[in-house]
């Protein structure tokens, strides 16, 4: 007998619009977590009279600024995915991410994942028909609508079940 496999389908995908409010409410704690790192520094400099680390912090060049930023954006993706498959924006909206036969995502998938997104422009990467991002495309994961996700799951292992049962049957 061969195994019916599951696939996503479009009409579980988040939209394009759920993925861009995802994608403003994700920016609001890697900003809190930046300006929270900025007053750490002032305030260590105040309390201990030693500015270096506020200093640094002050006058790191463009580049440094974009490394430090592109390592906080992959911790708070890596770890937010890894362990529940969703982020603060995609618990708002009740969504999240599963692999393209459904399954919930390794820790590879969400690494590589993750570190697409800092290809430049992925962002307008969800310009395309299907609103699939390349972070999307490359670490072969869906971000679904989890209502519309769980209704599908559960035809297509009812469908399988009913199958099965047929097979028994003969």
């Amino acid at each position: 007998m061969e195994e019916n496999t599951f696939h996503i389908t479009e009409d579980v995908l988040a939209s394009k619009n759920v993925r861009f409010v995802n994608h403003l409410i994700d920016l609001i704690p890697q900003y809190a977590v930046m300006y929270a790192i900025s007053y750490s520094f002032f305030y260590i400099g105040e309390f201990t009279g030693n500015y270096t680390l506020n200093n640094y912090w002050a006058e790191m060049s463009v580049a440094e600024d974009y490394f430090y930023a592109y390592i906080l954006l992959f911790l708070y993706f890596f770890f937010m995915e890894s362990y529940t498959s969703r982020t603060i924006g995609k618990y708002v909206t009740k969504t999240m991410v599963v692999m393209t036969n459904g399954q919930e995502p390794t820790n590879q998938d969400i690494a590589k994942r993750s570190l697409c997104r800092m290809i430049p422009f992925d962002i307008l990467s969800f310009l395309g028909t299907n609103g699939k991002g390349w972070h999307d495309s490359i670490s072969n994961t869906y971000v679904v609508d989890i209502e519309k996700f769980e209704a599908l799951k559960k035809s297509h292992y009812e469908l399988d079940e009913i199958g099965s049962h047929l097979i028994e049957e003969k």
